[in-house]
């Protein structure tokens, strides 16, 4: 079983910044669109930010877009979200996952392999 091993959440208070690192476990991610997802308590996991299999587009939410940044390094095998100016509506369990395909799509049912999560809070 494939799986994806998150890192770099926490605590920190509204206008901060975290950076969220995603590896793979056994595998490499250059076959694979990687994605950042968050699910907040009560609500749907949702899409955050995605990059294709090449690196060279992204998507983002509306949401975050101008203070996230999704990058991959294949030399780490690693995608990376920096999140700036942070929200307390950014709070949530985040996830990567992995698609077996070349678009930054950021449909949760398109991806196969998921990490565990790592909790995000942003406090007023």
């Amino acid at each position: 079983q494939l799986q994806l091993v998150e890192s770099g959440g926490g605590l920190v208070h509204a206008g901060g910044s975290l950076r969220l690192s995603c590896a793979p476990s056994g595998f490499t991610l250059d076959y694979y669109a990687i994605g950042w997802f968050r699910q907040a308590p009560g609500k749907v996991r949702e899409g955050v930010s995605c990059i294709s299999r090449d690196g060279h587009s992204t998507t983002y939410a509306a949401s975050v877009k101008g203070r996230f940044s999704i990058s991959r390094d294949s030399a780490n095998n690693t995608v990376y979200l920096q999140m700036n100016g942070l929200q307390t509506e950014d709070t949530g369990i985040y996830y990567c996952g992995a698609h077996f395909g070349v678009e930054a799509t950021c449909v949760v049912g398109l991806y196969s392999y998921w990490g565990q999560g790592t909790p995000v809070t942003v406090s007023s």
